[in-house]
């Protein structure tokens, strides 16, 4: 008989594991790096899908004091899970009948228009849009602003902040221009705390610092210097159960649409991992995993439910129903690389990563809860 303890990962095709520790130390690197800049963390998207009940307390305890969601459902949900301490700012900003609700869960919106600037009148952050063309006031928008300060008389303002476009590319000229841009629309401002930097703009240096730092993706562990070392430590690991194991010879075929075919004989093992945990569909004949030390590749299409992977060189021994296959992190491909061979970003695995999956939280000791 099962025991109830192990009963919930017994029953999960697959465990992902999430290292509190790793996330501690990785915005310690981070506010480190930013010093003397506050640095605050994104935790949107659920704490980009790793459970911001879990992941915004062990930030707060890690001296994290300011905090930046996307929606005002995000916001209260990370109130009731941090308490009364941080300061909470909801990105998307605020739109007409959400007032009391920001009010009533002392949450602070980040105001994108003059529309919303004449709405609210507590603490906020200003957005100014230095080329992104998403959010923000544009620049003839500050221009008016400066030429009617009355505006602001009534607004508590705590922060001004804008967004960079390319970050990621420490060389592209758009960085210097949306740093520059910033630093004189906020001069037509009254002087507040200024905040600019995201993941991969703290490592542009100290003139992107400003006063606060954004962080996210990179406290989950994702690359935030593309073509670089990792300076961050690893925080996802997902592992993958063989339900079945079995041989197969040439002519046979493997999954939907006979895309992959033995040209002798293969072991093949099924994983009940699919596009619907967020194993994406691209990543049919193109992921991996690692099996005892031995990489092995997805073959066939990535269903639903299930992938295949051919084991063929993996020892014999090691190969058996109940086995853990490491399909990120660990032994196998790290975040950024299973993002590459889907064709797409480190933020898009984290996010869609599913709700099957038996999540154990790591904590010191690298013991879960």
């Amino acid at each position: 008989m099962v025991t109830s303890a192990h009963a919930s990962e017994v029953q999960a095709g697959a465990v992902l594991e999430i290292d509190l520790e790793a996330l501690a130390a990785n915005y310690e690197i981070l506010k480190q790096r930013a010093a003397p800049a506050e640095c605050a963390a994104v935790v949107k998207a659920d704490a980009y899908g790793l459970g911001a009940e879990r992941v915004g307390p062990v930030l707060a305890a890690a001296g994290c004091e300011t905090f930046f969601v996307a929606h005002l459902s995000e916001a209260i949900a990370l109130r009731r899970a941090l308490g009364v301490k941080a300061s909470i700012y909801v990105l998307n900003g605020i739109l007409p009948g959400m007032e009391d609700d920001f009010t009533a869960h002392d949450l602070r919106p980040v105001l994108n228009t003059l529309e919303q600037l004449d709405l609210w009148p507590g603490p906020a952050a200003l957005h100014l849009d230095t080329g992104m063309n998403r959010l923000g006031l544009s620049p003839e928008d500050v221009a008016a602003l400066a030429a009617a300060p009355e505006r602001l008389r009534h607004v508590d303002l705590r922060c001004i902040i804008s967004h960079l476009a390319c970050a990621d590319q420490a060389d592209h000229a758009m960085n210097d221009e949306q740093r520059q841009l910033f630093d004189r629309l906020r001069a037509k401002l009254p002087g507040k705390p200024a905040s600019l930097a995201n993941s991969s703009g703290i490592f542009l240096g100290p003139d992107y610092h400003h006063d606060l730092v954004r962080p996210g993706v990179a406290l989950y562990g994702a690359n935030p210097t593309p073509g670089a070392a990792n300076p961050m430590r690893e925080v996802v690991r997902l592992k993958g159960r063989i339900i079945q194991v079995r041989e197969i010879d040439t002519p046979q075929s493997v999954g939907y649409g006979a895309t992959h075919r033995a040209t002798g004989p293969r072991r093949i093992a099924t994983v009940p991992v699919g596009y619907a945990d967020g194993y994406l569909r691209s990543l049919s004949g193109q992921g991996v995993g690692c099996l005892a030390g031995v990489s092995v590749p997805i073959v066939g299409r990535v269903s639903m439910d299930l992938i295949t992977l051919d084991v063929t060189e993996v020892p014999g021994d090691a190969v058996h129903v109940g086995a853990l296959v490491e399909l990120i992190g660990g032994g196998g491909p790290t975040l950024d690389e299973i993002a590459e061979k889907a064709g797409t970003i480190g933020y898009e695995i984290l996010t869609s990563l599913g709700r099957r999956y038996q999540r154990q939280y790591l904590k010191a000791g690298k013991q879960p809860r």
